[in-house]
């Protein structure tokens, strides 16, 4: 079944009345006209599709936050949210890639940190992890030791980040944690403590809740079962 993001809602209604009034000045002067409209309407359909997601069962498995092209893989000497060395995993958001995010793995929300910054383009990841506006959400184990962290960066088109996972509640991998509005970037971060393997490379392109970007040591002594979410 063909699914919307709520967090469209009014940019689907308004944008449907908009280009609709637009569709019927452009046809008094050409009916060929249109068609400009028509496509405008059907991108941003598509543009806030929620697919279902066969989320993969083992644990230790964790997947991808969001959809889209694997920009990078770096090595980070110290994260200050994770205590220590991480790997970083960015991944790059075009308009026409799904938007929604989505818990890499299952786990609490210790934090969650909004910070306002600049528009660079979400390609040039280096100075968009650090200057753009973004959303950092630290997770941790039912201990409450932090292992990972998921980013939500705007990007040059992007304007609005939705969070919709709240400090101290608990995660389950593939769960959609928000959206990004248009153009932008995910990133995450994974604690080197738990010796993680990634499976991907870059210029790869991933399915948010679906493909798994890299193993770590087995948390937990039962293995989840797989669901679609």
């Amino acid at each position: 079944m063909f699914r919307f993001t709520k967090h469209g809602f009014w940019e689907m209604v308004l944008g449907t009345i908009g280009l609709t009034l637009i569709g019927v000045g452009l046809a008094l002067i050409h009916w060929g006209l249109v068609l400009i409209p028509f496509l405008i309407w059907v991108w941003l359909m598509a543009f806030f599709r929620d697919p279902q997601r066969n989320i993969p069962g083992q644990p230790n498995d964790w997947v991808s936050p969001a959809d889209g092209l694997v920009s990078d893989i770096t090595e980070i000497p110290h994260d200050e949210l994770l205590g220590g060395p991480a790997i970083r995993i960015g991944i790059f958001l075009s308009v026409f890639n799904v938007h929604v995010n989505r818990a890499p793995c299952d786990a609490v929300v210790l934090k969650t940190i909004y910070k306002k910054g600049k528009f660079i383009n979400a390609l040039h990841h280096n100075h968009a992890s650090s200057q753009n506006e973004s959303n950092t959400i630290l997770l941790g184990d039912t201990s409450g030791r932090p292992i990972a962290v998921v980013k939500q960066i705007v990007g040059l088109i992007a304007r609005r980040i939705i969070c919709t996972a709240a400090e101290g509640t608990s995660l389950t991998k593939g769960q959609r944690i928000g959206m990004i509005k248009f153009g932008s970037r995910t990133e995450l971060l994974v604690s080197k403590g738990l010796n993680p393997t990634v499976h991907v490379r870059t210029g790869q392109k991933v399915r948010g809740g679906a493909d798994i970007l890299l193993t770590v040591d087995r948390i937990g002594s039962e293995p989840s079962r797989p669901v679609n979410l």
